[in-house]
């Protein structure tokens, strides 16, 4: 393995002349102490200074919340605000941090505790955001950088080529939460809809909510960030044919079914919050769902769901006929 050069990213100036709105960004921590004084320097790279960091720290018994500490004495300039986490995983812990009763309003950054940011992320995102305004829910996802433990960089995030939208977000999730941003809008959306129970990943139900309430999920096709993999990644990348492999086994598995029926209850718990034609599709997936056969995967072809490929798709639609979707 070789180590790749990682250039800046660099947004085109907006030619805005208002100042730049706040960011606060919200990291979920726990036992982060190897990496994380990478991650919290890459923050202080950003071109994009206005910015604050929030912190939900799942019962650290390392080093963490030194390393928290001696960052805010060292930058008083960006407050940080460090909260208990639920200690009931990574999705509950960021979705706690997201849905806090006193969290500021504003955009938000979603940060891991173990990649590191290119200078112009905040600002990259902003600059994608903001046109959309503040009142309509968008979410801002990117690709990444593919890195070993030591931040050598060997390869890309894959380059999704499908529009982002609920027909995607029902079958697969496409925005990676250590990537994503979100608008005032969106971050209103997701504290009125609250906690959700039985979900795994809370990236994944900001893509479904977003989407399926008819807002804007926007996907960077350039890198803003290295992500770091390692043996305690909560998921680690969907790029390669091993990926593949694994994602064949989650889906004629337990795993991928248990994920869907989480994420359906969930919406149908605040269906309410979505567009009419999503919502009339999530009542159509869920009767939907439980049965095998060919009509199955007819059905759920009909109803327009799809992956980002065709070989994922096809695999979906093969998960139907057996009975695992």
């Amino acid at each position: 393995m070789t180590s790749g050069r990682v250039e800046p990213n660099r947004p085109e100036p907006s030619g805005r002349t208002t100042a730049p709105p706040h960011v606060t960004i919200l990291m979920a921590t726990c036992n982060g102490a190897r990496y994380l004084p990478e991650q919290l320097a890459s923050f202080l790279t950003q071109s994009h200074r206005n910015w604050s960091l929030w912190v939900s720290d799942d019962g650290s018994t390392d080093a963490t919340l030194a390393i928290l500490t001696r960052f805010a004495q060292d930058h008083p300039d960006h407050p940080l605000t460090i909260l208990n986490g639920p200690q009931r995983g990574a999705a509950l812990n960021f979705l706690s941090l997201l849905c806090h009763p006193n969290g500021p309003e504003g955009y938000v950054a979603l940060s891991d505790q173990d990649d590191v940011w290119l200078p112009g992320k905040l600002a990259r995102a902003l600059q994608w955001l903001e046109p959309i305004g503040q009142d309509h829910p968008a979410a801002y996802g990117a690709r990444t950088h593919l890195a070993d433990e030591a931040l050598n960089v060997y390869g890309l995030s894959p380059l999704h080529r499908r529009p982002a939208g609920f027909h995607n977000a029902v079958v697969q999730n496409i925005l990676g939460g250590n990537s994503t941003v979100l608008n005032p809008g969106a971050v209103a959306l997701l504290r009125h809809a609250g906690i959700p129970e039985g979900i795994a990943f809370h990236d994944w139900w900001i893509y479904l909510l977003i989407s399926g309430a008819g807002g804007t999920v926007l996907i960077d096709p350039e890198p803003v960030l290295i992500y770091r993999q390692h043996h305690a990644n909560m998921l680690g990348t969907n790029a390669g044919m091993a990926a593949f492999a694994r994602r064949f086994g989650q889906v004629f598995g337990r795993n991928y079914r248990h994920w869907q029926l989480g994420n359906i209850a969930a919406l149908s718990r605040i269906a309410g919050q979505l567009s009419p034609l999503n919502r009339a599709k999530l009542l159509a997936y869920s009767q939907s769902c439980g049965r095998s056969g060919p009509g199955h995967a007819l059905n759920l072809w009909k109803l327009g769901f799809r992956r980002q490929t065709a070989l994922g798709t096809a695999l979906i639609l093969l998960a139907a006929c057996v009975g695992r979707l």
